[in-house]
């Protein structure tokens, strides 16, 4: 029943991560807020993992969780929070973002051998144009701050996760989740940790809404959230766990909605409709699977 459950919960927990960025963005740079939460992080993983007496990874499994923690974690994340940090819309850069299923499917193929049919293709099409639908009215495209650094940050950061995910898949599912999540966020904090100390001030402020949204994003995101997608990357194809994503700015709008009041249209409605209908087109097993 849980793992039944378990996207739907991943879409969910996924989802809150942009609501917390929100809140906590406003007191701190970027890459200093990253590596804060990572620092906090790392330590529990640890404790858990011990506690729950989870078999450490050999030094080339623990290199493959470094890797993705550093494309997942860091340059996925880094790349979002700097660009948004620097003008770009949350809008604008879910929507560039938002590439990633069409980008993990294309390559899913060639490095999973992951066969798409023509009703996944169809399904991840949709879904496209439904998350369209639901980010265009917000996508600010004429604001000072898109400009080619921000979009290329963004551009950076889909294609970061797109590879993460991949790899993940492909390298790294053997290794235990949480031993695996330990090497996974020490790889995040060292990119963000040295883009802190290379480029910002580090400078933060410490009020109420940055503690709240750190523990959510320390306790719901990069523990609750983040299992739940390497639980879903060994179940599954990696095309249908990216299907996942598209689901994210649907529920994003929603809570932004009904949370801090923003509009939520026509447009917006339609196309949370089509990303559902995608979702469920582009969930089916693959070719590479059907016995």
């Amino acid at each position: 029943m849980l793992l039944r459950l378990a996207p739907l919960i991943f879409v969910l927990l996924w989802a809150t991560g942009f609501i917390g960025a929100k809140l906590g963005a406003p007191h701190a740079e970027p890459f200093t807020f990253l590596s804060i939460r990572f620092l906090i992080v790392v330590p529990i993983m640890v404790v858990i993992a011990l506690i729950w007496r989870s078999k450490w990874p050999s030094s080339t499994g623990s290199l493959h969780s470094l890797v993705t923690g550093a494309l997942i974690h860091g340059c996925y994340l880094g790349g979002v929070f700097w660009a948004i940090d620097n003008g770009i819309s949350a809008g604008a850069s879910a929507l560039i973002v938002g590439l990633q299923p069409i980008t993990t499917a294309l390559l899913a193929a060639p490095f999973l051998n992951e066969r798409l049919t023509v009703r996944h293709w169809s399904g991840l099409l949709i879904g496209l144009a439904g998350v369209a639908l639901v980010l265009f009215p917000k996508a600010d495209f004429s604001s000072s701050g898109t400009s080619p650094e921000t979009v290329g940050a963004c551009i950076v950061a889909l294609f970061a996760i797109t590879f993460g995910t991949i790899y993940q898949k492909r390298y790294a599912t053997g290794t235990s989740l949480l031993t695996g999540a330990v090497w996974q966020y020490t790889g995040a904090l060292l990119v963000v940790g040295l883009a802190s100390l290379l480029f910002e001030t580090r400078a933060i402020t410490w009020d109420m809404d940055f503690i709240i949204a750190l523990v959510w994003l320390v306790l719901v995101l990069s523990i609750g959230a983040v299992t739940l997608l390497m639980v879903l990357l060994r179940q599954s194809e990696v095309s249908r766990v990216a299907a996942l994503f598209y689901l994210v700015p649907a529920v994003v709008a929603v809570m932004a909605w009904g949370l801090f009041g923003e509009t939520l249209g026509i447009s917006q409605l339609m196309g949370i409709v089509l990303v559902a209908i995608a979702v469920i087109l582009a969930s089916q097993p693959t070719a590479s699977n059907k016995s």
